[in-house]
């Protein structure tokens, strides 16, 4: 039976509502179990699959979003597209592409992969860890979001002497450097060189 968001939930044992599970991951990416979505977060961290999606518009602009104040996990902080977990035997580039319509409202007119990296990130203001290995996505958009509010607070396009400007005076997640930087090879492709990434 395929896993669906509806398949990839567990009763706990104190009968509270089901839980997500992810997808426990070794060093080299390779599935070696499952785990509750919170308890995966919990220090020391467990490493597990996720991705990180960048979006441009015609212009070489990145999307970024601010997360929702209501997210338990870096609320209010600003990030790239989106970014999220597979569930367990859920292929990274369909949740990433599920999860940018769910969070954004948009469908890329583009999305290829550029390349892994693995990480952990500890978040000083929640406690919690971000043990990842994060398959990273760019592509395009051409429609405007319409973000969901439950998951998103704002949205912001910026090129790369805004992201600047802005990573100076507001705060980010703990990880956005991290799959920046690992997804520029592909953003240069991506975007041209004329748009400064």
């Amino acid at each position: 039976m395929p896993i669906t968001p509806a398949t990839a939930t567990h009763s706990s044992s104190s009968g509270a509502a089901d839980a997500i599970l992810l997808e426990l991951v070794d060093e080299n990416g390779v599935t070696i179990g499952t785990a509750e979505k919170l308890s995966a977060h919990q220090p020391p961290g467990r490493l597990h699959r996720a991705f990180s999606v960048f979006l441009f518009d015609e212009r070489g602009r990145l999307l970024l979003q601010q997360r929702a104040l209501g997210k338990y996990h870096s609320p209010g902080v600003w990030s790239n597209t989106c970014c999220g977990h597979p569930y367990p035997g859920e292929a990274p580039f369909a949740a990433a592409a599920r999860r940018t319509y769910e969070e954004l409202g948009v469908s890329p007119s583009l999305l290829a992969e550029a390349g892994t990296v693995r990480y952990n990130h500890p978040d000083p203001a929640s406690g919690l860890v971000e043990q990842e290995y994060n398959h990273l996505y760019v592509g395009l958009v051409q429609t405007a979001p319409r973000p969901d509010p439950e998951e998103v607070a704002e949205t912001a396009f910026v090129s790369p002497a805004e992201l600047n400007e802005r990573h100076a005076k507001d705060t980010f997640s703990a990880w956005f450097m991290t799959v920046l930087d690992a997804a520029r090879p592909a953003v240069r492709e991506l975007t041209g060189p004329s748009a400064g990434w």
